[in-house]
């Protein structure tokens, strides 16, 4: 099997060294080769093609390892060149809308698409990164990729897309989190509670994950305006302590904004369920 990588980058030249020892037949495109590139072409012996061309139609799997912004273009570009049957994989950081555009696309050329997005530092855990793949033909990448040495998590019925979005909503929790905790623990150590603050936090840390967050919602829209003061506070105690907070100001702005839609549209009960808070809280976001 031959695959073509576009996009000589960080990314492609992670993934190339192991498909190739695999024993993958590879084709190679950068417009501009580094000479990190052009270090690797020579040991796997083959040219550095400068762009598409007709040379794709040997190729039954394309990896697009370009950069987001060039996403759609370069695979408009490939589209043409691209034997019958033939697979592209999306590697890029493209948006859901984008990648969904370009599997449009590439499913009216008769080409299967797969949205894969990197949920790991690639230079440090390089072909062993996760993957996480969505879209016709993902199990297909998956059982090419795991020859290499690779690990692919395929989502399961979902379309392009998917993957490059679970991906940005696991960032919007976790570099969340990482903000809030930065500013938790420096006044914790401030004040040299620190110890104490981990003990008080261990109810939350023997819930499970799904339940907390869950919890979180529900509980959001039915105690937004007493939590809104309580925000309050905890930005005036922080400032006092000399670490005015970055994060507590938006964490405000939501509860606000919450207790704005309450006094405008009632909950649908007492006690909402999650679906039910959410259900209400995308309806008046868009109210």
């Amino acid at each position: 099997m031959r695959i073509a990588i576009i996009g000589l980058g960080e990314v492609g030249r992670c993934f190339a060294a192991p498909l190739h020892a695999a024993g993958f037949e590879l084709s190679v495109c950068e417009a501009r080769p580094s000479a990190a590139a052009h270090a690797l072409a020579a040991t796997l012996g083959v040219p550095i093609h400068p762009g598409p061309g007709a040379w794709l139609g040997e190729a039954q799997w394309v990896f697009s390892c370009v950069t987001g912004t060039t996403a759609l273009p370069a695979l408009e570009a490939a589209l043409p060149h691209l034997a019958d049957g033939a697979s592209v994989a999306d590697f890029t950081t493209a948006s859901p809308a984008v990648k969904r555009e370009a599997a449009s696309k590439a499913a009216a050329s008769g080409v299967q698409y797969v949205d894969t997005a990197i949920m790991g530092a690639i230079s440090l855990n390089r072909v062993r990164t996760p993957l996480l793949v969505s879209g016709a033909g993902a199990a297909d990448f998956k059982a090419i990729l795991e020859q290499a040495g690779g690990r692919v998590q395929v989502i399961e019925g979902a379309k392009a897309g998917d993957a490059i979005s679970l991906k940005i909503l696991r960032s919007v929790f976790t570099k969340g989190l990482e903000a809030l905790c930065v500013e938790l623990l420096t006044s914790a150590e401030k004040q040299g509670v620190r110890s104490e603050l981990y003990a008080q936090l261990a109810d939350i840390d023997q819930t499970p994950l799904r339940s907390f967050m869950d919890m979180l919602v529900r509980t959001h829209v039915v105690h937004a305006r007493r939590r809104a003061h309580e925000v309050h506070d905890a930005q005036g105690e922080l400032s006092a302590q000399g670490l005015p907070s970055v994060v507590l100001p938006g964490v405000a702005q939501r509860f606000e904004a919450t207790v704005a839609a309450l006094e405008k549209t009632p909950l649908p009960a007492a006690d909402p369920t999650v679906e039910q808070a959410l259900d209400w809280l995308l309806a008046t976001a868009t109210a």
